[in-house]
């Protein structure tokens, strides 16, 4: 009985995806609680997604846009002014393969929020958002790798170097700080503003655990306690580390993880003495483990029997192999201008940039990156109605990730971010902007192969076996092998070399080989 000796490689693929866009509008009464809107300064914007419904074909996704919106108003009492609200959705999109069974990731960006005036009373907000939908799944290709059962069976064999999928996995790190504000501030009465941001977050795959460091970016803009609730800007960097346990991690395998800001949370709360002086942080990092191993594997190739026939059937697929993980960085510098009729800037507080990807193909050996550095910056103005203001633009980058060998059909997924910002100015109505993006991904190289999925042995046909003859000088061909010419006259490929003399597999065109049957 032949039977193949199999080896599962477990490997994990999107099944089905879908990205799609929608727009967001909606008209907003400003609340009775809030003063009139004078100038509108900055706003942002996040999606939350509450709930995704997969059906046949078709996803059904559920959530709300939070947005905050910073405005000036001309009533007495505050100057600047914080409104929060929500935008719910409910959209269904077109997901071909997608059945109501999956469980189905999905992530949504703004990629543009628009807010303006209606009146003092009322503002128009305009979003697009963009969803990125995804199905992966784990599975397993059965590989042979060894024959038992036909001793009388010739076959071969090819080593390679496989990346396999150990973990795969979604977890949450959650961090916790208290900022104490420096002497010189005023006490917290209200936080009107806030940003946070990750940098030089770093995993390292231990035993049995992921470690994870980086630098939580901080920028608090806030009323002060007092009568007349003086505005005060406070920006630090706070470091942080901590572990995850990772069930079947070992120092040596190649990690991909991602990760994401989720939810977080910012609370004004009391020292040691009582005094409203420090910030409570709250923040969710969202972590996307994929962790793979590299294992060598010797695969069965091809069979072919000496006094037995044998057949095989194989299937196609596509195994992989690491190829390269690599990061790149790349500067960019630019200047922006404040916007026609906007007061000129006297100080500036704070800037903060994201980077959208918007192109990647696959060039001579690398990946050629090209999109841009969106640039927020507030800032101080000599304007004693809209004393605060901020200017937005868009830095154009192109960039080519060197990636070595790389394929069209290897392209990962590049995360792009910003490692360096800094924006200074250069007079009342310009500012000099100069950045380091940093660009990552772990390419995979696809590996296609032919797998033998059965193998059947039956008895010689005699009439083709009596049609070769028992002895012959063969003289070889381009593209022959010692393999080949085995298979064709049922002989051993050792016995080829003994009777031959051959010390190598190597032959050469015009090359006269003596064949024996049955030696």
């Amino acid at each position: 009985m032949v039977e193949l000796i199999r080896k599962n490689i477990h490997m994990d693929r999107v099944r089905a995806e879908a990205v799609s866009q929608i727009t967001l509008e909606d008209d907003m009464n400003i609340p009775e609680n809030k003063p009139d809107v004078n100038t509108l300064n900055l706003e942002k914007g996040c999606v939350v997604i509450e709930e995704v419904r997969p059906g046949t074909d078709t996803l059904t996704i559920r959530g709300n846009l939070s947005f905050s919106i910073l405005y000036h108003t001309a009533e007495e009492g505050s100057s600047l002014v914080l409104l929060e609200g929500r935008l719910p959705f409910d959209e269904r999109i077109n997901m071909q393969g997608v059945t109501a069974n999956d469980n189905v990731e999905v992530a949504g960006d703004v990629e543009d929020l628009t807010v303006g005036v209606i009146n003092t009373r009322k503002l128009s907000l305009q979003c697009l958002v963009t969803f990125h939908a995804q199905v992966n799944e784990i599975y397993d290709e059965e590989a042979p790798i060894g024959l038992a059962g036909a001793e009388d069976a010739e076959y071969r064999k090819l080593p390679m170097t496989l990346a396999q999928i150990a973990i795969r996995k979604n977890d949450i790190f959650r961090i916790k700080e208290e900022v104490a504000l420096p002497g010189s501030y005023p006490n917290l009465f209200q936080i009107l503003w806030s940003t946070v941001s990750l940098g030089d977050v770093e995993f390292k795959v231990m035993e049995e655990k992921l470690t994870v460091q980086g630098d939580v970016h901080l920028f608090v803009l806030y009323e002060g306690e007092g009568e007349d609730h003086p505005v005060r800007s406070f920006e630090t960097t706070l470091p942080f580390s901590g572990v995850l346990e990772c069930h079947g991690c070992r120092e040596g395998m190649l990690p991909d993880i991602r990760y994401e800001v989720g939810s977080q949370e910012l609370a004004i709360r009391p020292d040691l003495d009582g005094e409203e002086r420090t910030i409570g942080l709250e923040l969710a990092l969202e972590i996307a483990i994929r962790i793979y191993e590299e294992e060598e594997v010797e695969l069965l190739t091809d069979i072919y029997g000496v006094t037995r026939e044998v057949s095989t059937v194989t299937h196609h697929a596509d195994l992989r192999r690491l190829l390269s993980k690599v990061t790149g960085k790349t500067k960019v510098t630019d200047r922006m201008r404040v916007e026609n009729g906007n007061a000129a800037i006297l100080q500036l507080l704070h800037s903060e940039g994201k980077v959208a990807l918007d192109h990647q193909e696959v060039v001579d050996d690398g990946i050629l990156l090209q999109g841009s550095l969106a640039v927020k910056v507030m800032y101080i103005t000599g304007d004693d109605e809209a004393p605060y203001a901020s200017a937005q633009a868009l830095v154009p980058y192109q960039y080519l990730l060197d990636v070595p060998n790389i394929a069209p059909s290897d392209l990962g997924t590049v995360r792009g971010e910003v490692e360096q910002l800094q924006v200074t100015m250069l007079d009342g109505e310009e500012m000099d902007v100069k950045a380091v993006l940093s660009f990552s991904t772990t390419v995979f190289q696809k590996v296609p192969v032919e797998l033998i999925s059965q193998v059947t042995v039956s008895d010689l046909n005699t009439e083709k076996l009596g049609n070769l003859p028992g002895m012959v000088i063969y003289m070889v061909r381009e593209g022959d092998n010692l393999w080949n010419i085995g298979k064709r006259y049922y002989v051993p490929v050792e016995n080829l070399r003994e009777i031959n003399g051959l010390t190598d597999d190597e032959l050469t065109c015009g090359q006269k080989l003596l064949i024996v049957k049955g030696s």
